[in-house]
């Protein structure tokens, strides 16, 4: 085992104990590029071809700045990464320098789907902006995964406006009318 992107003791043990027998959540780990993880993130959109290199490049990134990057994995009984999912704390100047957790890339394998571990994946985030000192967590997603989230405790709270750089669009993106 490597050392995690961040401490484990962020993860509560009531969430542990909602998994399936022999499942876990846990920091996500340098030797995850092995185990499935880019796998898992292909269930939302184009992760892209990602050489290990890059990988432990990107890792390394991301432990420097463990107090902002919090990802989270979940292993089955059999070592493998079936589900994930990511919190960025964003310092802020508002709100006497308060910090807001941005939930992303939540991800279940589709096999895996139907246990609960997205939800899972959500509670775990959540526990962990708190305990960070997040004031708010904030997630976008497709309408077609709303119901999903307000199950999870999330509210709509605005709308979300994107620009894509490099011309391309998510999947589930709606077309422009002309």
């Amino acid at each position: 085992m490597t050392a995690p992107l961040f401490s484990p003791s962020l993860i509560p043990v009531s969430i542990q104990s909602q998994l399936p027998s022999g499942y876990k959540v846990r920091p996500l780990e340098r030797t995850d590029y092995g185990l499935g993880f880019l796998d898992v993130l292909r269930v939302l959109t184009t992760v892209g071809d990602i050489s290990e290199e890059a990988w432990t490049e990107r890792y390394d990134w991301m432990a420097e700045h463990s107090s902002e990057y919090f990802i989270v994995c979940v292993e089955d009984d059999s070592g493998k990464v079936v589900g994930v999912g990511s919190l960025v704390v964003e310092r802020k100047f508002l709100r006497n320098l308060a910090a807001c957790g941005h939930i992303e890339d939540i991800a279940v394998a589709s096999e895996q789907q139907g246990k609960k571990l997205g939800l899972l994946i959500i509670q775990t985030l959540d526990a962990i902006a708190q305990a960070v000192g997040c004031y708010k967590a904030i997630l976008d997603c497709s309408e077609k995964n709303r119901p999903f989230y307000e199950k999870c405790g999330y509210k709509l709270a605005g709308i979300q406006m994107a620009r894509y750089y490099d011309g391309s669009t998510p999947k589930d993106a709606p077309k422009e009318s002309t």
